[in-house]
């Protein structure tokens, strides 16, 4: 047997964690079907406006306190540094000490799976907590408290979190745990309905973190999903755009005045529709070179991020939770001082001449966001154009470096200074116990190399429009694709917060470019953290070296454990202890005494039969058809904490373990099987884009007993019979035919034709 593992969101409708699969199920559900379908359409849909509306309001709440929490340091800071500088430093650090200090608390004693960003468990498999309530108050809450403490993290990542949370807490009801649930909801028993509701959840939380609604949809199909179904499409498209409307909605309220010390940040969009109107191809090289750059550093990125998230779990997070939050409250020291230290070495400079209709002062308003930030300076008309960057929220300090007409705003010293110094934060605090997202350190890293190619190439091309801001975007682009290795979504998201269409093929180079020079490294960002965490995240194509094993050289050195179809229930026991298989197969004698294998049967299945005990029987014999009837489908479903049951958790006499259990009514009778000499590349790319958990190797030899071709698969309906019937396929003659039309791929990709085996 072949074993691997289901990609989470992948949504596919084959499996269903290979749900009871017999006739009387099949019956059961035909039934069911002719209500049920109609309502549980518009359930779907309703669920995907909730999933908009919840993802919107909790974005709402994580800018609003953000920003807040930061106007209120700043302008405090701002306050009290007209006095005195050390008072100001020293305020400055205890607002960021506290705030850090909540998040990493929150995290460590209530909410251990809200550390990191969340998107590779999402992209995995279903790990154990990742969707639970406290992990959705805990990315929340602890998002607020290290974006708002100024770390040198992201709240994006956190937030299609966030949305997956809510996907997966509305799918089963609510919280059973902390009373939050209800029964009238709890409707979704399939697996596949639960994943595309995650799936919703996570394009709901790109939109609602970059105001990118068609960038959420491609983020889902891109990174997300393993499989794609068009229905599921509308559904997510849907759920993005009713994000929008939450998110400006909120955004329009806020405008009048009503929000606090809500700025112009929180809500992404960086308006640089302003900026430069054309190009020249004289500039086309050096924003190759700046694909080149971020590829470079993005792959560097990776690869310290590894290393360094390497060494925490190995000597540092082991000796428990004080040294989790004396890691974090540390690093927001270090990060406090450098933001504040730094811009008293540098030399204030002289306010430029702006146009008057720009919008811009020179200096800026103490406490208020903004280009020209008086700090340290002796003349009322100077600025550090250090502290422009370091003393802002992120989003204001991006806002800053992507404006047009800001020429010479920035030395290349100052960009220097700032992009070693937030490279080296940015790594060294990827990996500490609070919700950490790296798309806006990305950017921020990007956008500063950038605007300083892009003062370069003012410098060089004298006689040409360039705008600095322009190459501050490309740069921010590179550097997303150089780490996460993202292109269509990325690109798409890059056009939506930047609201410029003009510069998508320029957006284009670059991320082609840095993506091809970070392949060339090592793997992408997600990938490599999910590798470091014993995520099995499939990449999406196989190895070279698959191309010359077989299905049977994978699985030459596993050992089969198999169960009889009638057990006992000490053998079954037995097996559960000695292995960790999640699922078995069933095998039954012939007619002949020799053994065929008739089904698969899961771990989590054979656990909910122990645990109920009321299909023990004491007759080493099959039992009746009846037996399913003692149970509902949703006794099997997978309860969505991830967890499960354990064979701990079972206990039984010794009488009971005397007796039998029938398997066969509880098993897949239909498994995926694979001839044992089919190449392993094939059996990789069936295996990962249908979503499987389990592939049978078979013995080559085998009976034929029909051939499906592409034109068996297309259903007529018969009248107004709701059953449905195969077209004619009388003239077998023309099977070869058929066979060899498969130019035009209309299905799935890998398959034009059929062979059913008996």
């Amino acid at each position: 047997m072949l074993s691997g593992y289901e990609l989470f969101a992948g949504g596919v409708e084959s499996l269903d964690y290979e749900v009871i699969e017999n006739y009387a199920y099949r019956e059961e559900q035909a039934q069911r079907s002719k209500f049920w379908v109609p309502y549980y359409v518009m359930l779907k849909w309703l669920f995907s406006l909730l999933i908009g509306v919840g993802t919107g309001l909790a974005a709402i709440f994580i800018n609003l306190a953000v920003e807040n929490f930061s106007g209120w340091k700043y302008a405090a800071t701002f306050a009290i540094i007209q006095h005195s500088y050390f008072v100001g430093f020293f305020v400055y650090i205890v607002f960021n000490l506290a705030l850090v200090f909540s998040s990493v608390y929150i995290v460590t004693n209530f909410a251990p799976a809200a550390a990191g960003s969340g998107i590779p468990e999402i992209k995995g498999v279903d790990t154990h907590g990742i969707l639970l309530f406290r992990t959705l108050v805990g990315k929340i809450f602890g998002s607020i408290g290290s974006v708002g403490g100024g770390l040198a993290l992201g709240k994006e990542g956190p937030l299609v979190h966030t949305g997956a949370c809510i996907a997966s807490l509305l799918g089963q009801g609510g919280s059973a745990k902390y009373h939050l649930s209800s029964r009238w909801v709890r409707i979704f028993e399939s697996d596949r309905d639960r994943r595309d509701l995650v799936t919703c959840g996570c394009a709901a939380g790109v939109a609602a973190a970059f105001r990118a609604p068609v960038g959420g949809v491609l983020f889902a199909l891109e990174e997300v999903t393993s499989w794609w179904r068009s229905h599921l499409m509308w559904r997510v498209f849907f759920t993005s755009a009713v994000v929008a409307v939450v998110v400006r909605s909120a955004m329009n309220w806020c405008k009048s005045g009503k929000c606090g010390h809500f700025g112009s940040g929180g809500f992404i969009i960086w308006d640089i529709s302003g900026g430069q109107e054309d190009y020249s191809y004289q500039e086309l090289l050096p924003m190759a070179i700046i694909g080149v750059i971020g590829g470079f550093l993005g792959a560097l990125f990776n690869q310290l991020t590894l290393y360094i998230t390497k060494w925490r779990r190995t000597y540092l997070h082991k000796k428990g939770k004080r040294v989790k939050i004396f890691e974090a409250c540390l690093i927001s020291l270090v990060t406090s001082t450098i933001s504040f230290v730094l811009p008293l070495m540098r030399k204030c400079s002289s306010c430029p001449q702006l146009e008057t209709n720009s919008g811009i002062e020179c200096p800026r308003p103490p406490g208020t966001d903004g280009n020209f930030v008086n700090f340290y300076c002796s003349k009322d008309n100077e600025y550090n154009d250090l502290a422009t960057i370091f003393f802002n929220t992120q989003d204001d300090a991006i806002r800053n470096l992507f404006s047009a007409k800001t020429f010479h705003e920035y030395s290349a010293q100052s960009l220097i200074t700032f992009l070693v110094m937030f490279y080296s934060l940015a790594v060294v605090t990827f990996g500490t116990a609070v919700p950490a997202g790296q798309f806006v350190p990305g950017i921020m890293i990007g956008s500063t190399y950038g605007r300083l190619v892009g003062m370069f190439v003012v410098k060089f091309y004298k006689k040409l429009n360039v705008e600095e801001g322009t190459y501050a975007l490309l740069g921010a682009a590179s550097f997303l694709g150089g780490s996460m290795r993202m292109t269509v979504s990325l690109c798409v998201i890059m056009v939506e917060i930047t609201n410029n269409l003009k510069l998508l093929p320029l957006i284009m180079l670059v991320l082609l470019i840095s993506k091809a020079v970070g392949d060339f490294f090592n793997e992408g960002l997600y990938e490599v953290q999910a590798q470091l965490r014993g995520i099995p995240l499939l990449d999406s194509r196989p190895k070279q070296v698959m191309r010359n094993m077989s299905a049977k050289d994978a699985c030459k050195n596993q050992k089969v454990v198999s169960l009889p179809r009638v057990s006992r229930i000490v053998d079954i026991i037995s097996v559960l202890r000695s292995n960790k298989h999640n699922g078995f197969p069933v095998v039954d004698r012939g007619q002949n005494g020799e053994s065929l294998v008739i089904g698969l049967i899961l771990r989590s299945h054979l656990l909910v039969l122990l645990q109920s005990k009321v299909d023990f029987q004491n007759s080493p014999f099959p039992c009746g058809p009846g037996i399913l009837n003692r149970h509902n489908t949703s006794d099997f479903v997978k309860p969505a904490s991830s967890k499960g049951k354990s064979i701990d958790d079972i206990h039984l006499t010794e009488d009971e373990l005397g007796l039998y259990l029938d398997l066969a009514p509880f098993l897949n009778p239909s498994p995926y099987i694979v001839p044992e000499d089919m190449s392993l590349a094939k059996v990789y790319n069936l295996f990962r884009q249908l979503g499987l958990r389990h592939i049978f190797v078979v013995p080559r030899p085998s009976r034929v007993v029909g051939l499906i071709t592409r034109q068996d698969l297309l259903l007529e309906e018969n009248g107004n019979n709701v059953t449905t019937e195969l077209q004619s396929t009388s003239v077998r003659g023309q099977l070869n035919g058929k066979m060899l039309s498969g130019s035009t791929h209309l299905g799935h990709p890998l398959l034009d034709s059929i062979v059913v085996e008996e």
